[in-house]
């Protein structure tokens, strides 16, 4: 079997790639831009060098024709489309940039599967949660077929992303599957979420490279936190158990707290009694999508799927990963 990966260079396709290596014999092509970092792919640089199941193949999602000439190399049985504009926050600088991206570049993923053929391929089409954004109390737990009211450009992109895979699925016979995952973290988190943000600078404090005091946004939003080595076996049981084409679902963790609180476990784990936190103006979104708690009961009783890893586990292995990151000599800006 063959699959290949948009967005291989980032947290989630670079753990699929562990995922992968050590539960398949597939051969893994990996979609990437010239310029991404591989610093996440860097244990696997000796697989990488030899072509050894890993390949790597150059390209952008906006760029048809290398988009095209991927699907032609990779002759994939399975996609993975997990590129994208993923920072929320982002999404309000640069909301032409995520719209284009997200919708767009999804479009011609797709397209270009339709156009050679590959109505037999089965992609995973990773939507996001944000899609329904400011939800009432009173329609928690979110499912599927909750109202959609996203919150940022990047919500609205992936309501796009979304409804691109379903059409697809449903116009053309292609056996696209999207996902809504809602908040999923660990290592390689990258430094924009709040989680990933808050555990870096801690590690930077305990390091002597920032004063005590953490700066944060806004704390009183809800959240259901999954690991990521949860999330992409998820992802590999979504395409191997009785795929069905133009299907949706959410996928998510168990444990539910407000960012305050696990803000309030991460800076229990330091080594250091004298953190304060500080609210930071540039770090608060104009809207925010306040209320994240998933519904899973269609994507668990469809795959037999449920968490393995706990929230204390993800969030030691998070902060274990940027002081090890810091330890390597690595600089950061505190953002």
């Amino acid at each position: 079997m063959r699959a290949l990966i948009t967005g291989i260079t980032g947290m989630v396709g670079s753990h699929l790639v562990d995922f992968l290596i050590e539960n398949t014999d597939w051969e893994i092509y990996g979609f990437l831009r010239w310029n991404d970092r591989l610093d996440n792919l860097e244990h696997h640089f000796d697989r990488i060098n030899k072509k050894d199941r890993i390949h790597l193949l150059y390209g952008d999602l906006n760029d048809l024709p290398s988009v095209q000439l991927s699907i032609r190399e990779s002759n994939p049985d399975y996609v993975f489309h997990l590129a994208a504009q993923s920072y929320p926050r982002t999404s309000f600088d640069a909301p032409l940039e995520t719209l284009q991206t997200n919708i767009i570049g999804t479009a011609n993923l797709l397209e270009s599967l339709r156009i050679f053929g590959k109505k037999d391929v089965v992609v995973h089409n990773c939507a996001s949660s944000e899609i329904f954004g400011r939800v009432p109390k009173e329609k928690l737990p979110i499912d599927e077929e909750c109202s959609i009211h996203p919150a940022s450009p990047y919500a609205i992109s992936k309501v796009g992303t979304d409804l691109v895979g379903r059409y697809y699925g449903e116009a053309y016979g292609m056996n696209v599957i999207s996902t809504r995952m809602f908040t999923h973290t660990g290592p390689r988190r990258g430094d924009v979420f709040s989680e990933s943000t808050f555990a870096k600078q801690i590690a930077m404090i305990e390091a002597g490279l920032q004063e005590p005091t953490i700066y944060v946004g806004n704390l009183d939003s809800l959240r259901t936190y999954a690991d990521v080595r949860d999330a992409v076996r998820a992802y590999y049981m979504l395409v191997t158990i009785n795929p069905i084409a133009g299907e949706y679902y959410n996928i998510g963790g168990e444990f539910t707290c407000s960012i305050k609180d696990m803000l309030n476990y991460l800076i229990s784990q330091s080594t250091r009694d004298d953190i304060k936190i500080e609210v930071d103006a540039d770090r608060l979104r104009p809207i925010d999508a306040d209320l994240q708690v998933p519904n899973t009961e269609k994507f668990r009783n469809h795959t037999g799927w449920k968490p393995k890893y706990t929230f204390e586990q993800t969030m030691n292995d998070l902060l274990n990963y940027w002081r090890a990151e810091i330890k390597k000599g690595r600089k950061f800006i505190s953002r």
